[in-house]
């Protein structure tokens, strides 16, 4: 049976550099405190007039990735992006890539996973890739978290960034043995549910004129008990897709784990024992980019020669739902 291997990455991170300083100004608080519980010095803000968007990001992160796979979009036969901030409610952002990309008519679909969105993408194209119905697949996380960011409220308008990040998975060749998406596991718990959500804007609770202002259409969130939740969770994901698939942590050259908060990937490098020379960051510069983060920093890593062909790879993400989830691939 073939397996899904990544053919091609890239990524998109918008101009306006939007620094702790900045910060300083619009509410109450300091670059020092900011870099002290974060490890965030800086992220990038997506500012337009709407002629460029979450679609426009995904597109551009894409066609590096098809680039590099030496593939067309005509090539595609299934785009599937993980975001929160789509362009539209209807149609899928997914669709929308879809004719922005030229890609004919391939299968399109959006997943909703918040931080965790690569990942469930990621697993949905291996399960298409490897029972034989899909042979060239899109995955994207995109967010444009600066449009649902609250920006008077000093303990979240600081962790989030916007971005795209992109890989196109095709099946495994002969004499490919080895490479390809090795193990995936994806969970979640509804229950938790509050600590991290957006209240106000779906169809319970849509916006209006009177709650157009209002701080529940804007992401809130309970960072103390998600920073419990999240280390431990990732972890046992981690630990799961890497008993699944018969590899010790000590194989693994590259930890790539959603970049939420510092404090939060040094907890869960020590916990499933990698030193800071195997798990990547990026969020120092570019923050909390939810789906992107982990696409975005795999190309990265790529880029500055940490990875290549061959390279055993660890990824793990944790985002609202609560969602979570882990896959280990072999570049």
């Amino acid at each position: 049976m073939p397996t899904a291997v990544i053919r091609g990455t890239g990524h998109y991170t918008p101009e306006t550099v939007m620094t702790n300083a900045d910060f300083e100004r619009i509410v109450d608080t300091t670059s020092e405190w900011i870099l002290e519980r974060t490890g965030i010095r800086e992220r990038r803000i997506l500012n337009g007039s709407g002629d460029f968007g979450n679609s426009d990001m995904a597109v551009a992160a894409a066609k590096d990735a098809l680039k590099e796979a030496g593939l067309k979009p005509a090539d595609l036969d299934g785009i599937i992006v993980g975001t929160v901030t789509p362009d539209k409610l209807l149609p899928s952002t997914a669709a929308i890539v879809q004719r922005k990309l030229g890609a004919g008519r391939a299968m399109v679909m959006d997943v909703v996973a918040a931080c965790a969105g690569f990942l469930y993408g990621m697993s949905v194209a291996r399960a298409f890739i490897e029972c034989g119905t899909h042979r060239c697949i899109l995955v994207i996380g995109v967010e444009h978290l600066s449009t649902i960011t609250n920006y008077k409220d000093r303990n979240t308008c600081i962790l989030f960034g916007d971005g795209a990040g992109a890989a196109v998975f095709t099946p495994s060749q002969p004499g490919e043995d080895g490479r390809g998406v090795l193990s995936t596991y994806m969970s979640g718990d509804g229950r938790y549910e509050d600590l991290l959500h957006i209240a106000i804007g779906g169809s319970r609770a849509p916006l209006t004129r009177e709650t157009v202002d209002d701080p529940g259409r804007y992401i809130t969130m309970d960072g103390r008990e998600v920073f419990k939740l999240a280390v431990r969770e990732m972890a046992d994901a981690a630990e799961r897709v890497l008993k699944e698939a018969g590899v010790h942590s000590d194989e693994v050259d590259l930890l790539i784990p959603h970049q939420a908060n510092e404090r939060i990937i040094q907890a869960l490098g020590r916990k499933m024992g990698f030193g800071s020379d195997r798990v990547y960051r990026n969020i120092e510069r570019l923050g909390n980019t939810s789906s992107a983060s982990v696409p975005i920093a795999l190309d990265e890593a790529r880029q500055a020669g940490l990875i290549s062909e061959g390279s055993l790879v660890l990824s793990v993400a944790f985002g609202g739902g609560l969602v979570w989830g882990a896959a280990l691939y072999r570049l």
